[in-house]
């Protein structure tokens, strides 16, 4: 490794051009820039940037019944890809400019009908960083039946027809490897939830002969 490698990466960056492509739900845009290498050449790259805001999601759990939330709903572009439309995924939203964990309280309530208190962050990942500036704050909550109290199904307004979901967890990890469950967010709450949130199974006892 070059001794004189910058640490600074505004050392690494010249930003040549960005030109905005589209402004719709998000902000389209596509730069140029030269990147400085690891071994000291000057390289010239186009990126498209997707600028769609920052959001959160949360699980919420039972560990008393070994349940989790999650919720289903349309999405146009799993449909396009796949004809597989109706997704189970983590719950989760935009944060507006709202706190991350003021905005996913309001979230839930919103899409599942679940008022809950004493949530707590987990951890924080950009999504997909090669094209989208999207960072997500991800967050658990605990919750049992009495905390519904609305109906849920997100905001009709904005084409939001969600159904609440309520899985055993060790069924959840299996959706995953059958590929039911393939929302990425989800995947990672739940495989959290199994490592800190969830005590193993007992095993079953067999009746004695």
């Amino acid at each position: 490794m070059p001794s004189d490698r910058p640490h600074n990466l505004a050392d690494r960056v010249r930003l040549r051009a960005e030109a905005l492509l589209a402004a719709g739900w998000g902000r389209l845009t596509k730069v140029t820039f030269d990147w400085r290498r690891s071994d000291g050449r000057w390289q010239t790259l186009t990126r498209e940037v997707y600028d769609v805001g920052n959001g959160a999601a949360i699980l919420l759990y039972d560990p008393a019944r070994r349940t989790v939330v999650l919720v289903r709903q349309f999405r146009y572009p799993a449909f396009a890809e796949s004809g597989d439309g109706l997704v189970l995924e983590a719950i989760a939203g935009k944060l507006d400019a709202a706190h991350p964990e003021a905005r996913i309280i309001a979230e839930t309530e919103e899409e599942t009908g679940y008022r809950i208190t004493g949530i707590r962050p987990v951890f924080s990942a950009y999504m997909s960083p090669g094209a989208l500036t999207e960072k997500l704050f991800f967050f658990v909550a605990r919750y049992t039946p009495a905390d519904r109290v609305a109906p849920g199904g997100g905001c009709p307004g904005e084409g939001e027809d969600i159904e609440t979901v309520e899985l055993d967890i060790d069924d959840a990890l299996r959706r995953i490897e059958t590929g039911e469950i393939h929302d990425a967010k989800a995947i990672m709450l739940l495989h959290y939830a199994a490592l800190h949130l969830f005590p193993p199974a007992a095993p079953r006892q067999e009746p004695s002969p």
